[in-house]
């Protein structure tokens, strides 16, 4: 049991909160007017879990001797050896089987397709290693949240508003990747690590991620368009312009000491913010 539980340290399990609202977003759209299915919500739920555990763990194992060197990661619990290394390859072995074991009983699509979602979930850990669009290549892995919630719901892919949608996602998660990666500028720059910020400097590539969060935010206003969601909805999508303008402003160039109050509480608020954003703007009259 403790080493269950350093294992969940490792991940950081809780943060699950970031994708796992957008998946139920997908999947509270994929149902439109049919009934609500408990089966569905719980599968979708254990194959949401399951994968960000595989990436996560996968990412640790697979940056592990970078972390190591890193004065910001070199307390992660596979570095200290509080984890083991078999026992996170084990962890990870077993979350990928259990996604794909959800997947086969949640539709025929969603299983077809879990192998592209693997593809994306298992290797976006090596793309800072030839190129500065990883921040891109996380927040497409983190975009199929939504898709994967909307294909389990409905079968389909086929309403545009989820790809409007999945685009919002991409965006705002490769924004706020970028913002949490001028803490290691320097150290990425020094290790041949690609980036945003090795790629620009600091200064522009928090230019950049504000590019990317306003180009993302029109997309979320049209998703919410394309759905035909109430009024409320669209002053959800005002509260999240707010909190990313917030974001933004909390991470100075020359001071960075903010960054993972910008990074993990306020993406956190975000998420809940835009699940019952979509919550109601579908079902309140």
């Amino acid at each position: 049991m403790n080493a269950l539980l350093k294992f969940f340290s490792m991940i950081k399990f809780e943060h699950t909160i970031f994708a796992l609202p957008f998946a139920y977003i997908g999947m509270m759209l994929g149902f439109g007017d049919n009934d609500v299915s408990v089966k569905i919500i719980i599968l979708v739920t254990v194959a949401m879990a399951s994968a960000r555990t595989a990436a996560m763990a996968l990412n640790r194992i697979i940056d592990r001797k970078i972390d190591a060197a890193n004065e910001r990661t070199k307390k992660r619990e596979l570095v200290t050896g509080e984890v083991k290394l078999k026992s996170a390859y084990l962890f990870t072995f077993l979350s990928i089987i259990i996604f794909e074991l959800t997947t086969y009983f949640i539709n025929d699509l969603a299983f077809k397709l879990s192998p592209v979602a693997l593809f994306f979930l298992l290797t976006y850990s090596y793309t800072k290693r030839f190129t500065l669009l990883s921040h891109l290549y996380l927040g497409a892995t983190d975009a199929i949240a939504p898709l994967g919630g909307y294909v389990s719901a409905s079968g389909n892919l086929n309403n545009p508003g989820i790809w409007y949608l999945a685009i919002f996602v991409a965006l705002w998660i490769a924004g706020f990747d970028i913002l949490y990666a001028t803490q290691d500028e320097k150290f990425d720059r020094k290790y041949g690590l690609h980036s945003i910020p090795v790629a620009f400097g600091t200064y522009k590539a928090l230019n950049i991620a504000k590019i990317f969060h306003l180009v993302g935010f029109a997309f979320l206003v049209v998703s919410i368009y394309q759905f035909s969601l109430n009024a409320i909805a669209y002053f959800g999508a005002l509260i999240v312009a707010i909190l990313l303008i917030v974001e933004h402003r909390l991470v100075d160039p020359n001071d960075l000491t903010k960054v993972n109050i910008a990074f993990f509480n306020i993406n956190g608020y975000i998420s809940v913010v835009l699940f019952f954003t979509f919550l109601i703007g579908k079902y309140y009259a």
